[in-house]
């Protein structure tokens, strides 16, 4: 995860307060979490969480040893609208359903993001953010924030040659997204897409099937 994620260190400090701090970043994690969970925990919205992914329930890891990104990516091609098919399930993404995501290129070079989800009560939520490189070299490395100082980790892990589908993850194995640019492909190219996950090290078994549109 980030280097936010890690627990600060203030020189000279003693162990109260060592303890005020802790306190703190354990109140700013909780304020965090509730403004996630009051947007219905948009799928890709969760890697905002990176920086406090120490201080709130997470999701098992799924793989131990993710590996580096497969290919470099062409941010241009990867503009667009893509859908969630699957996911590793987050506490703050339970009952999401039509999980989309829109990327579009920034003046300045980064990438807005607008996250957008179906609750079970047929409401809609939308989250709105931004993403920077920071692999220059490959461009399948970014950072994405949907609260101010706070950014995850986001990993293009694959991808198709003509970008019709991705595969996302980040260093510490816990969060999985397979996307695709329809809303329904077809289920034989959805297995191959579960089958290159494992093959890249995940356990395919926690992941769960997004109902779209």
């Amino acid at each position: 995860m980030s280097a936010l994620g890690g627990k600060r260190t203030f020189p000279g400090a003693g162990t109260r307060q060592g303890g005020t701090a802790n306190r703190l970043q354990r109140l700013a994690a909780v304020r965090l979490t509730s403004k996630l969970l009051a947007l219905g925990g948009l799928g890709l919205a969760v890697i905002g969480l990176a920086a406090c992914s120490t201080l709130i329930s997470r999701h098992p890891v799924g793989n131990r040893s993710v590996p580096q990104p497969n290919k470099p990516v062409d941010l241009q091609k990867y503009l667009g609208r893509w859908y969630e098919i699957a996911r590793y399930e987050q506490s703050f993404q339970k009952g999401c359903e039509g999980v989309t995501a829109d990327y579009s290129l920034r003046t300045d070079g980064s990438i807005d993001v607008v996250n957008r989800c179906r609750k079970p009560d047929g409401k809609s939520s939308e989250a709105r953010g931004h993403a920077k490189v920071v692999d220059d070299e490959t461009k399948a490395k970014l950072k994405v924030s949907f609260f101010g100082p706070f950014y995850g980790n986001y990993w293009v892990l694959d991808h198709a040659d003509d970008y019709r589908w991705s595969i996302v993850g980040e260093p510490s194995g816990r969060y999985l997204w397979i996307l695709n640019r329809e809303a329904t492909p077809p289920e034989a190219e959805v297995q191959k897409l579960i089958d290159r996950a494992k093959e890249l090290g995940y356990d395919t078994s926690m992941l769960l099937r997004t109902k779209q549109p």
